[in-house]
């Protein structure tokens, strides 16, 4: 299924666009430390630079033949870990042999998925040992520097997590740590949370893309179109939540951090890295799904205890969901809770409890379970408009879990910070998810 071929752009939906951009950014100036320090050309740039990025994804044949052969990169070196895979664990890791033998079901996480993080992880090693990714991050955080008046280190930080993770990418402004301003923190913070790494970028293009070739290019584009779009953005959020009020340096000297002695070395520490964070997602994966199952029993048991006479909560959910919840879970709370937020960012009001229902998975579970619920909506007939919203949407690593990981990983790099680093977490989680909720929003008034 081809997404932008049942694209179909209105005046309606620009509008809509407009009253959710608006919406987003009221709400984060809501909850601003100096609503009076809003640099309001910050956030012009950062919504100019979104809005054009979307544009020449979504809109320039050139710009999306460029983005659409990224991702076909990434679509090959994804497909080359499957065939490294394949020769470790066999069939195991085959999806078509597995799917014949178990009738449609034969796909295994372990095997087919977790292998990739593998092989990412130490391709942007050797990538960063020769300096390329530095390169490309330099340029992007040139543009961003220069169009929203930003310090150096926060735009290169910015641009760095676009491709590496939220630990990663502070390594390359691990100098200017010590003495960012509580802003500059702030932003380095949102923009980890606001993108996500190559090393599970190609998950979620398999997720997604299931085995059409050319559906897994066309969400490898959109993956790569968000992740680009949620820089800026996690800027522009982290400056209406806290307002610079000091001046800050442009400059974009790349820090030196080395990462192995040579090419063989930085191979080997790529992939010894990308082991840990493959089994830190498989045992995060079987933890948080037990917890969410338990969690779920215990729901659906007291929502089936009458409250009025034979009427109990489990009823009222299933009424009030139109059956799109069987029960009390927290699958049901997170659509009723966050069905608002997915009617702002432009999704149908037919809709908007399965798309909250992921928007609040992401938060407090993982972008791993979001996405692999968006992909099980997709099979079942969730309407191309809001799988391209919610592709969008989920787009980020801002989950609770993701506050430890910074405090830790950052904290690491300048002990000192580690306070503004715990006082900041709850702003930087809320910062990063209005950026890919702003980012979905402008990318919707253009599908």
């Amino acid at each position: 299924m081809s997404l932008l071929a049942d694209a179909s752009s209105t005046s309606g939906s620009f509008i809509r666009a407009v009253i959710g951009v608006v919406g987003l950014l009221a709400l984060a100036y809501l909850f601003s430390e100096d609503r009076k320090k809003v640099n309001w050309r910050v956030i012009g740039g950062g919504l100019a630079l979104q809005f054009a990025i979307a544009l020449g994804v979504l809109r320039l044949s050139w710009i999306e033949a460029f983005f659409g052969w990224i991702a076909g990169l990434f679509a090959t070196a994804l497909d080359i870990s499957v065939q490294a895979a394949a020769f470790v664990f066999g069939p195991l890791s085959d999806i078509v042999m597995m799917n014949a033998a178990f009738e449609g079901r034969g796909f295994v996480f372990a095997f087919m998925a977790l292998p990739s993080i593998l092989f990412f992880s130490a391709l942007s090693s050797l990538l960063y040992y020769f300096g390329i990714l530095q390169l490309v991050v330099r340029g992007m955080a040139w543009v961003m520097s220069r169009v929203m008046r930003l310090s150096g280190a926060e735009s290169l930080a910015a641009a760095a997590n676009v491709f590496v993770g939220q630990t990663e990418a502070p390594l390359l402004v691990k100098p200017y740590v010590p003495k960012m301003t509580r802003s500059e923190i702030l932003a380095l913070m949102v923009g980890g949370m606001a993108t996500i790494a190559g090393s599970v970028f190609a998950i979620y293009m398999g997720m997604l893309g299931g085995a059409d070739e050319q559906s897994k290019l066309e969400f490898g584009k959109f993956l790569l179109c968000a992740s680009a779009m949620n820089a800026p953005a996690a800027l522009l959020m982290a400056k209406v939540l806290v307002p610079e009020r000091e001046e800050v340096s442009q400059d974009l000297t790349v820090s030196r951090e080395s990462i192995g002695r040579n090419p063989i070395d930085a191979l080997a520490n790529g992939t010894t890295q990308g082991l840990q964070l493959a089994l830190n997602v498989g045992a995060m994966l079987i933890a948080f799904y037990a917890v969410i199952m338990l969690v779920n029993e215990m729901l659906a048991f007291f929502g089936g205890i009458a409250l009025f006479g034979e009427a109990n909560l489990n009823q009222w959910i299933q009424e009030s969901s139109g059956e799109r919840f069987d029960a009390l879970s927290l699958q049901a709370l997170f659509g009723f809770l966050f069905a608002p937020i997915a009617w702002l960012i432009g999704v149908s009001s037919h809709e908007i409890l399965q798309v909250g229902q992921l928007i609040g998975t992401k938060i407090f579970a993982t972008e791993f379970f979001a996405y692999a619920e968006l992909a099980g909506m997709k099979e079942e007939g969730l309407s191309a408009h809001s799988v391209f919203l919610s592709t969008f949407a989920l787009c980020g690593f801002a989950n609770f879990m993701s506050i430890g990981i910074q405090i830790g990983g950052i904290g690491a790099l300048a002990p000192e910070r580690r306070g503004d680093l715990a006082s900041l977490g709850v702003k930087a989680l809320f910062g990063g998810t209005m950026a890919s909720l702003l980012s979905a929003t402008i990318a919707g008034s253009l599908f």
